[in-house]
């Protein structure tokens, strides 16, 4: 919850700091080049390490990324050093937390399997993205009315506590031992991770299809510029704006735990993608309030499929040895394909405006299904 809170929160700050989409975009840059760069070796460090202590520490520098971000918002150091150092300070922190990620994010996946038995696997799976959702939803709403009451620097000051909380409850947990064989050469070991990904084509197709759809589908990156100048809603309705797309998540994903899909789950992932880019265009072009937040909606209805049956897939397909190295790809897949996206957001609002590179993007995802289904016939037919 209080790092979806801080993606929200330094979104809103940088464009209040530039009133420039832009560099919404270079926040996404930022972030994603760590935590791509690291993302495979990442999968062999926690293949090899014991992944309580390792999910702690990054836990912990996440909270000490949160402080330095807690300073750098005061107004002491705002008339000190100006606004140029602080978005230098903003840039450099986030791409110390895109490092940090690269390891966190497939720590979090990687663990699951150690808590449950294999038989409840899919269940646990399902409730652990039922809970990120929740948490995002709520880091995302709250951010918004935290904003408007207690500004920027108080906001940072609760994500804080947030964190810490999360480390308390991490510190309970039993610890997981390593199931890598820490003698592997780190290549060969790397290696290993790839090629499982690339020759299982059902992973490598439900991959593929939700970078594609979030690469070009990331309109959640140009939310703070259509709250602010084109729906003209506050602070408050930025914040229910930007939790649009998980409360229809949470929705999805809550119903397909209490009655999962039983047949045919590759073809609706592909028709749930495709709805997702319909979704985004109609978002794009309202003018409109509720209109803008019911596209938001239900394009989280559609996506939590997405989450479902990519989850599923990857848990079920992946033994246990090869789970640090396989989260990591799936990791530099789906987590870093927001960053890309909201690079490409920024970029593509500024040769082609705002509204015209929203409504690209999702002509492009539906494009992206159209090719996936084509060439990934093995996705199509996917049942478990």
């Amino acid at each position: 919850m209080g790092l979806r809170m801080m993606s929200t929160l330094v979104s809103w700050w940088m464009y209040e700091l530039t009133r420039d989409p832009f560099y919404i975009g270079m926040l996404g840059l930022a972030e994603a080049i760590p935590a791509i760069s690291l993302a495979l070796y990442a999968g062999f460090v926690i293949d090899k390490s014991e992944k309580r202590k390792l999910l702690l520490l990054t836990v912990m520098l996440y909270a000490v990324a949160t402080l330095i971000l807690l300073g750098t918002s005061t107004n002491w150091f705002h008339e000190q050093f100006g606004t140029k150092l602080i978005i230098v300070f903003v840039y450099s922190v986030i791409f110390l937390t895109g490092a940090i990620r690269a390891f966190a994010g497939p720590s979090f996946g990687a663990i699951i399997a150690s808590l449950v038995p294999r038989e409840l696997l899919t269940t646990a799976s399902q409730l652990n993205s039922s809970a990120w959702l929740i948490a995002s939803i709520s880091g995302h709403a709250t951010a918004g009315f935290l904003i408007a009451g207690i500004n920027v620097t108080g906001t940072f000051i609760v994500i804080n506590i947030l964190i810490l909380i999360g480390w308390i409850a991490l510190s309970r947990l039993k610890e997981k031992p390593p199931i890598l064989n820490a003698e592997k050469k780190t290549f060969e070991a790397v290696a290993e991770g790839i090629k499982y990904v690339l020759k299982t084509k059902e992973v490598l197709g439900a991959l593929s299809l939700d970078l594609f759809a979030v690469l070009f589908g990331g309109a959640a990156a140009m939310v703070p510029v259509y709250a602010k100048d084109i729906l003209h809603v506050g602070p408050i309705g930025f914040g229910w704006l930007n939790a649009a797309t998980d409360i229809g998540s949470i929705i999805m994903v809550i119903s397909l735990t209490l009655a999962p899909l039983k047949r045919k789950q590759g073809l609706k992932l592909l028709l749930a993608v495709a709805g997702f880019g319909t979704c985004i265009i109609v978002f794009g072009i309202s003018q409109w309030y509720w209109l803008s937040f019911i596209a938001l909606l239900v394009s989280g209805v559609l996506d939590g499929v997405s989450v479902v049956v990519r989850s599923n897939i990857v848990q079920l397909k992946t033994p246990d040895h090869l789970r640090g190295r396989v989260m990591s790809v799936n990791s530099m897949f789906i987590n870093s394909s927001n960053e890309i996206g909201q690079f490409e957001s920024g970029v593509a609002a500024k040769l082609m405006g705002n509204i015209t590179s929203v409504v690209f993007g999702g002509c492009m995802t539906i494009l992206v299904v159209i090719a996936t289904a084509i060439k990934a016939p093995a996705l199509k037919k996917m049942q478990y």
